[in-house]
């Protein structure tokens, strides 16, 4: 990377950023006290406030939300007339899955192969580190050029939306000309990426009841409805042949238009197993970015251990439903409820709880903050030019913002590029990619603030 005085200074402000990220990660901050101790994430917000006090945030503050968790707010003052930048975060993480997978502890992080490895080091921890790293490389050249709002979430893994909640019920408080969400990533290592679309999601909880109890398989079965079969059918009735999402009346062939995701390049990052087929019909960028996907996030009923000769009287699972860019997803819901309802089969009782939910997100790419953003990036990558993707992930806090501040522009970042393998074991940060995008979002405060002035 071609040196000027922030880069020079982020690169002297590494190792203070390592063992910062160290700190932060060795909070077991997963939002869901049934799993992880309550103190555990309010030991990260209390961590990430002190580092806000002593950038010379003011006001800053732990903010209640209705789900139970806190969100840390803080405000720098910038020049006069300044406009103002909203930098978003989240210090809650994904639990660690398979302790005994992880090659280093999830919660310590460690350094192997160049990569810096724990749960939340990029999703997103590494994040509020960047703006971290980018405010202090301004300070040291000639001050931070715009106000700066940071809002660091506890919860948006889990999905609750209580900083959603809180921001409609405060809408003055997170008000800003600008947003820059640091909860996405280059779509490869080492090329700068903008992400313009999100999918929305939904979580629903099924429930599927047939009999009183669960009955001798011998004496009753081939004739009493087992409600784990009927469960089975039901879920298999949301995807056809090839794999494709089939939700009735949701549709499902729009097309991407942009940067393409090669298919060996996918099999690569997704791990998929030799000889093993990719699910759906179009283009891998269509697929994932621009059309609905349901996942079965899990079932409840018997482990093969221990398991009986039985007819089950129950079965239960938890579907995943990302909605497109441009599909309401409420609608969506009401989608999914009515072909849930309809598919259900043997007249067995269904039970449907919608339990987290989120819309899809669609950014302007025409505006000034993203021509300010793509000369930052070719700094801070040099030789490369700014790519735009979309991403098949969700950010619920993305539409709540765009709908109390329609006027703001919004760009998304981070450091979630495929070999970080958020949400799954081992996840990790690349250093230089930190570095790199942390003088990319220096240099866009610098050049933001010049075009407002221009």
């Amino acid at each position: 990377m071609s040196q000027n005085p922030i880069a020079e200074t982020i690169a002297s402000l590494m190792p203070r950023a390592k063992a910062e990220l160290t700190e932060l990660v060795a909070f077991q901050s997963v939002a869901d006290w049934a799993q992880f101790p309550k103190s555990e994430s309010e030991g990260a917000a209390n961590w990430v406030a002190d580092a806000l006090r002593a950038e010379g945030f003011q006001d800053v503050a732990l903010l209640d939300t209705p789900d139970g968790t806190q969100s840390v707010y803080g405000f720098l003052p910038g020049p006069e007339g300044a406009p103002t930048v909203l930098l978003y975060a989240h210090y809650d993480v994904q639990p660690p899955l398979d302790d005994d997978a992880w090659v280093s502890p999830a919660f310590e992080l460690t350094e192997r192969d160049g990569r810096w490895y724990g749960r939340g080091a990029a999703d997103c921890k590494g994040g509020f580190i960047m703006h971290l790293l980018a405010l202090r490389a301004l300070k040291a050249n000639g001050g931070v050029p715009v106000a700066v709002k940071v809002i660091v979430e506890g919860s948006e893994e889990q999905g609750t939306g209580g900083l959603q909640q809180y921001a409609e019920a405060h809408p003055e408080l997170l008000a800003a000309d600008t947003i820059v969400i640091g909860d996405a990533g280059n779509f490869r290592l080492g090329l700068p990426t903008v992400t313009a679309t999100l999918r929305g999601m939904t979580l629903v909880k099924v429930k599927i009841d047939t009999l009183g109890g669960n009955l001798h398989s011998g004496m009753f079965g081939g004739v009493a409805p087992d409600a784990l079969a009927a469960l089975i059918r039901l879920l298999d009735s949301l995807r056809s042949a090839d794999g494709s999402t089939t939700v009735d009346g949701l549709a499902s062939d729009a097309v991407w238009e942009g940067l393409q995701y090669p298919e060996a390049d996918f099999r690569a990052d997704a791990k998929v197993l030799d000889g093993v087929g990719l699910i759906g019909e179009g283009t891998i960028a269509d697929r994932l970015w621009a059309r609905p996907a349901v996942t079965v996030l899990g079932i409840d009923c018997p482990p093969v251990i221990g398991a009986t000769p039985s007819v089950h009287a129950s079965a239960g699972a938890l579907i995943s439903l990302r909605v497109p860019p441009c599909v309401d997803t409420a609608e969506a819901i009401k989608l999914l409820e009515a072909h849930l309802i309809a598919h259900t089969p043997w007249q067995a009782k269904l039970e449907l709880e919608v339990v987290g939910q989120g819309q899809p997100f669609q950014a302007d790419t025409s505006s000034p903050a993203y021509a300010s953003m793509a000369a930052a990036m070719q700094v801070a990558y040099p030789g490369q030019e700014m790519q735009v993707s979309g991403m098949g992930g969700s950010i619920p806090l993305c539409n709540t913002l765009t709908s109390l501040y329609p006027e703001a522009e919004m760009l998304l970042i981070g450091l979630s590029e495929p070999e970080a393998q958020i949400h799954a074991v081992n996840e990790s940060v690349s250093p230089e990619e930190l570095e790199r995008l942390s003088v990319a979002e220096a240099l866009f405060l610098v050049n933001y603030a010049e075009s407002k002035r221009a």
